[in-house]
């Protein structure tokens, strides 16, 4: 038996198709168009906004499927020096030569005929429908850039939940393009970094420590705060580094010493923040604008399908993007932490 959407909730959503279509300059929402390049920018713009961590990093548009990165936020290497011969100029901003490639990815969403009816019912109803798009995008794209571990030509989400087949997510371009800036392992063959009185180091403090002075390259390591570095941690890990502070009975200076540390989100001196989708026993240590999605210009495409034969509507939308990560010198990431 098919769904019946009331009038109302019909006459506002060919109001919104009618919309969608007029700002982009298309005739048809049944035949898919190329997003006007100013629509296409605010709904860029939007999608960062759905999300605390996305309006934390870097979302740029770039003429080309495949490039040079913009090096944003890379002004901090050396360019100081002196000579008897011939100057060289520094260039502040030149990296690694991984670059860029962009890979389109589809983002189609269904939305029924009865939660329609039910969305009527507000005055906001074009910004409800364009909002639940827009969010599940941005969640999609936190998805990829953390777990993204390849791009396959047929994806499938029910083998890989986390979109790991959809793109080259930011830790995956650490582990392919900066090998040395990534430890699985303390100690060859043991597969784990174990943390504790008897593992590899004392606590997660020890270690963040190791890391930035034998990881992070020197020149960022005495101006970390300027910086905007942060310990990007794992829920797990930041639970399993803070429960024993709250669980154990201490004398009151003890007590008021790990107050201070859950108070201050800190470790070694570097805030800790918690992500959506970050992989579990794992941290990434690296200012949050240092990493980037970049979306081609010209690229994105949609179309909106009434399909009446299944009682809802279909929003086919489709970008070429890339994760970037503009410093691979800013980083390091560890992964298979175990407590001890």
């Amino acid at each position: 038996m098919t769904y019946a959407m009331k009038p109302d909730t019909i006459q506002q959503l060919d109001a919104y198709k009618a919309e969608v279509l007029k700002i982009n300059g298309a005739t048809s929402p049944d035949r898919a168009f190329t997003v006007a390049p100013s629509i296409a920018q605010n709904i860029e713009l939007k999608v960062q906004e759905s999300s605390h961590f996305l309006s934390l990093i870097n979302i740029v548009r770039v003429d080309e499927a495949e490039g040079e990165k913009i090096s944003l936020g890379v002004a901090d290497k050396p360019i100081a020096y002196r000579t008897s011969g011939d100057r060289i100029p520094a260039d502040p901003t030149e990296l690694d030569s991984s670059g860029y490639l962009c890979r389109k990815t589809n983002f189609d969403t269904k939305i029924t005929y009865a939660k329609l009816d039910q969305w009527a019912k507000f005055p906001n109803f074009q910004k409800l429908v364009r909002d639940f798009i827009l969010s599940k995008i941005g969640l999609d794209r936190i998805k990829i850039g953390w777990n993204g571990t390849s791009a396959a030509a047929e994806t499938n989400r029910t083998a890989n939940p986390l979109l790991q087949d959809v793109n080259i997510g930011w830790l995956e371009k650490l582990r392919l393009s900066a090998p040395a800036r990534v430890m699985s392992e303390a100690i060859p063959g043991t597969g784990k970094v174990r943390i504790g009185l008897t593992g590899d180091y004392v606590d997660l403090n020890a270690l963040v420590y190791d890391l930035i002075n034998n990881i992070i390259d020197p020149w960022h390591r005495t101006a970390l705060e300027e910086l905007g570095f942060v310990v990007i941690m794992s829920r797990d890990l930041n639970a399993d580094r803070l429960f024993p502070l709250v669980q154990t009975v201490q004398p009151p200076s003890e007590m008021m010493a790990a107050d201070v540390i859950m108070r201050s989100g800190k470790a070694a001196g570097i805030p800790v923040v918690n992500v959506p989708f970050f992989p579990a026993s794992s941290l990434l240590i690296t200012p949050l604008n240092n990493l980037s999605i970049y979306w081609q210009s010209g690229t994105r495409r949609r179309r909106i399908v009434d399909n009446p034969a299944r009682d809802r509507i279909e929003d086919y939308q489709s970008v070429n993007e890339a994760y970037v990560i503009e410093d691979l010198g800013k980083c390091a990431f560890v992964e298979n932490i175990q407590f001890v």
